[in-house]
């Protein structure tokens, strides 16, 4: 047969009517034994790409034999574009449509998937007209509307989005997907309540569309409703768990819901599925960095910012890493990139320039960008840090009033993710632990390890145990672990265990070299490690039956200052109780009890109490009694506390780098009128230890 010769039409029409009566495996075999024959038929090789497609099988080889030898066919051009397009060979499939256009350039479906194409390359701006021209020859094609809509949406021009939207579901109103896009263009515009009902719109039609899963759970989670946003996160990873985002958005949640470790797991297996997807690296960093893994944690910021540079949550957070580890010049640097690089989503990162320094009124260009968008539409969490950053800046420049407005509205919105302090069941609790430990514990319970390693910092949050482990931690032997979550866990364990009938001594004893073996894990060789959990005061009975050489240390201020100092922060791990003044109040008031009791039962010397105020007042005078007091020698780095190189996560951060100051003593007295519900505190309080 000579060089490019063809079959005979009459060999084609039979191949051609095969395809048409889908008898596609017929076709492919009638076409690959002509092709032995005329293996340059462009024909031919189309008729064979055809059939292969259309069984599931690889026609890729076919499609470009065919588009090579049948260069002014646009069908041809177009198939292979489409093939390459399935395979996310988008740069490749878009030359294919757009020689299948010059050939065909009124063709719908082909101008519909070299629009689908530019914006898969991210060129929404230059999809938009084809899409046009494709809807100007079939007005009543709904996919060509939903996806105009996708691209306007894509540039952020939400009312062409929502009118594209809105005339593809009259074409269409049953499908899913459109309601679901809908959604997405309500939530772009914080329109929250709306975007919910598109959402469940689109649920109703397919119960199993996991973007609308995805979807309206990121809205809930942004509404408050974090509970059902993680069932709808979970239903989505049921559907498809294959699928990084779902399990990226149930990380997510999970970690504002406090549950770190679970949080971790969802991001990583995120992670295993697509390894650069960034959302899951930066809720990884922010798992770690709770789990006090910072290196690990800026490494995921790192791989973040590779993929964008100008990534604001990347930059955001690696600040706060900065902060952490004092570097806080640094830190506003990477704040103030964050905020150039995209102004309208830096919530973050005006709190953050706000929370670690003292504001000025020459900062009025903050001022101004942080008024600026609180005005706008944002998410629950972006708002309530903006709140609290304002309250900050207002306290720092002496303009009291204004900042109690603001920590009010953040304390307000914060209520609205539906968490309650229930006031009788606290009671009821630190009434069943002054039970349990109603004689002195040691005694009773006997000694279950005799090791002297730990050091417990407790008190109300606010109250000064940052600085006090700082000034510790500074001693050569002492290592500081920050805040460990152990006890409240250990006493569940133990009241569990005595429930079923269980030995004291024994429980007591696994409880003791559970922790003993954390802490030495964590302390590196270090001699004394402190576990700096504010809230282990209630626990003080069972911690003295586990470790009864062990050394704790109370801080005390005054109750006024320390509640209104809970209520000006954006704390992360902490009860609903610090939203409400009333509820503060009752808080403290339980504090107080269980404290007046563990001074009845514990001998004296296992319990230090350090008035803050004290503290602040003489320091070298304290700082060398809580040595002593620990079993350690005097030695003057812990004076010079603010210069000890560590990471430090809390809230006080940024004060436990700074000399001691008295300015925050009697801080109370700039919002004397606002602290009525506070001023049963001022009888219960107990007297304040002198100065040793």
């Amino acid at each position: 047969m000579p060089r490019g010769a063809v079959p005979d039409p009459k060999q084609i029409a039979p191949l051609v009517a095969l395809i048409h009566q889908e008898q596609f495996t017929e076709a492919e075999q009638r076409a690959q034994s002509l092709l032995a024959t005329f293996p340059e038929s462009g024909v031919l090789w189309k008729v064979l790409s055809v059939a292969q497609v259309r069984l599931g099988k690889d026609g890729l080889a076919a499609l470009r034999q065919a588009s090579e030898l049948l260069p002014e066919d646009g069908e041809a051009h177009r198939n292979l574009g489409a093939a390459l397009y399935d395979r996310g060979q988008w740069a490749e499939a878009l030359e294919s449509l757009q020689r299948a256009l010059l050939k065909q350039p009124d063709d719908v479906s082909t101008l519909i998937d070299a629009a689908n194409t530019l914006r898969k390359l991210e060129r929404p701006a230059e999809a938009v007209p084809l899409y046009e021209r494709a809807l100007t020859q079939d007005p009543g094609e709904a996919e060509a509307h939903n996806n105009l809509g996708n691209a306007w949406l894509e540039l952020k021009e939400y009312q062409n989005a929502e009118l594209c939207y809105e005339r593809a579901l009259k074409l269409s109103p049953g499908n899913a997907q459109i309601h679901c896009n809908r959604g997405f263009v309500r939530s772009a515009q914080r329109r929250l309540a709306e975007a919910a009902a598109c959402y469940r719109q689109a649920l109703a039609s397919d119960p199993k569309l996991i973007d609308a899963l995805n979807g309206l759970g990121n809205t809930l989670r942004d509404l408050g409703d974090r509970r059902e946003a993680a069932t709808l996160f979970r239903r989505a990873i049921e559907v498809d768990a294959a699928r990084a985002e779902s399990h990226a958005n149930l990380g997510a949640v999970l970690f504002e819901m406090r549950r770190v470790d679970e949080a971790v797991a969802s991001f990583k297996r995120a992670l295993e599925l697509a390894a650069n997807h960034v959302p899951a690296q930066l809720g990884l960093a922010l798992a770690l960095r709770q789990q006090r893994r910072p290196e690990e944690a800026e490494e995921q910021c790192r791989a973040a910012l590779e993929a964008d540079a100008r990534h604001v949550e990347a930059l955001c957070l690696l600040g706060e890493l900065r902060a952490d580890r004092g570097r806080f010049a640094e830190a506003e640097a990477l704040f103030q990139r964050a905020i150039d690089a995209d102004p309208e989503h830096a919530a973050a990162a005006y709190a953050g320039i706000a929370t670690h320094r003292r504001m000025s009124e020459a900062d009025s260009a903050w001022l101004r960008g942080a008024e600026a968008l609180s005005a706008r539409p944002l998410s629950l969490a972006q708002q309530i840090s903006l709140q609290y950053a304002l309250g900050k800046y207002f306290d720092d420049t002496g303009q009291y009033d204004r900042a109690f407005e603001h920590y009010t509205r953040a304390n307000e919105s914060t209520k609205r993710y539906g968490a309650r302090h229930d006031r009788e069941r606290l009671r009821q609790r630190v009434s069943r632990i002054i039970q349990s430990f109603d004689g002195r514990p040691g005694a009773s319970l006997g000694a279950a390890a005799e090791s002297e390693l730990p050091i417990l910092i407790v008190g109300m949050p606010r109250s000064g145990t940052s600085l006090a482990e700082q000034i510790l931690a500074s001693h050569p032997a002492v290592f500081g672990a920050g805040e460990l979550v152990y006890w409240n866990g250990a006493y569940d364990a133990f009241s569990a265990d005595a429930a079923r009938g269980g030995t004291a001594a024994a429980s007591v004893a696994t409880l003791a070299v559970t922790y003993l073996e954390r802490l030495r894990a964590l302390g590196g060789g270090a001699s004394r490690v402190i576990d700096k959990m504010p809230a282990n005061f209630w626990y003080l009975g069972l911690v003295h039956a586990a470790f009864p050489r062990a050394r704790i240390i109370h801080m005390q201020r005054h109750p006024f200052d320390t509640c209104l100092s809970i209520y000006f922060q954006n704390f992360f791990n902490i009860g609903p109780y610090a939203n409400d003044l009333g509820d503060l109040a009752q808080f403290y008031g339980e504090y107080l009890r269980v404290m007046q009791h563990w001074r009845r039962v514990l001998p004296a010397n296992a319990l230090l109490e350090v008035p803050y105020e004290a503290l602040v007042e003489a320091p070298e005078e304290w700082s060398r009694r809580m040595l002593s007091f620990v079993g350690l020698p005097w030695d003057p780095r812990c004076l010079d506390f603010h210069q000890t190189d560590r990471v430090v996560i809390t809230a006080s951060k940024w004060q436990v780098r700074q000399r001691i100051s008295k300015s925050s003593v009697g801080r109370w007295r700039n919002y004397s009128k606002h602290l009525g519900p506070l001023q049963p505190l001022a009888a219960a309080a107990p007297p304040v230890p002198g100065s040793p």
